[in-house]
């Protein structure tokens, strides 16, 4: 049935709940992309501003550094020169610039990071603001193991007896591969 021209499609109760889950359905898609902590943005504005001017660059150490992946500068200057840093593939120096975009990987405390970088920014940040500036497509750590390592003593039970030293070896002889005797009798 059509409305009459007296009437308002828009008194009509169905149009109206329409028009505000229509009204609805646009704006948290809007509030979900600007929910970022108050502390947060004002620090990722501060490290902004530090970055690089347009058209400068950012050294590779400098930036994994920045970003908290590396505890100190020379640290991560000695990874690139050691081979442990790549960035699109490529072996690089500490020198090397970085551009947004660049997939840099980090080899470090025997795990690798791969990350992409989102934001240059030179100067060392906190890390929710550090998070900001790359995505993390790193494979999880390795589980770390439940059980107590073989033959460590508790503190203060003294020195191993003739008894407990046989022990000990025996298990380390399973452990290792070995006889656990030193003669390989």
């Amino acid at each position: 049935m059509a409305p009459h021209a007296d009437q308002d499609d828009t008194a009509d109760p169905k149009n109206t709940v329409h028009k505000a889950d229509a009204e609805q359905a646009v704006e948290p898609k809007a509030d979900a992309e600007q929910t970022v902590d108050p502390k947060v943005a004002a620090a990722i504005a501060a490290a902004e501003a530090a970055g690089p001017a347009s058209g400068e660059s950012v050294r590779v150490d400098s930036w994994i550094w920045a970003v908290r992946l590396i505890k100190t500068r020379s640290l991560g200057a000695s990874a690139c020169k050691g081979g442990h840093v790549r960035v699109n593939g490529q072996n690089v120096k500490p020198s090397h610039s970085l551009r947004v975009g660049d997939e840099v990987r980090l080899r470090h405390e025997g795990r690798e990071r791969i990350v992409i970088v989102k934001r240059l920014i030179r100067k060392r940040v906190g890390a929710p603001v550090a998070v900001q500036c790359y995505v993390d497509n790193s494979p999880p750590p390795p589980p770390r193991e439940a059980v107590a390592p073989i033959g460590i003593r508790d503190r203060g039970t003294g020195r191993p007896t003739k008894r407990d030293r046989r022990e000990l070896e025996r298990l380390r002889g399973i452990m290792g591969g070995g006889t656990g005797r030193p003669g390989g009798h």
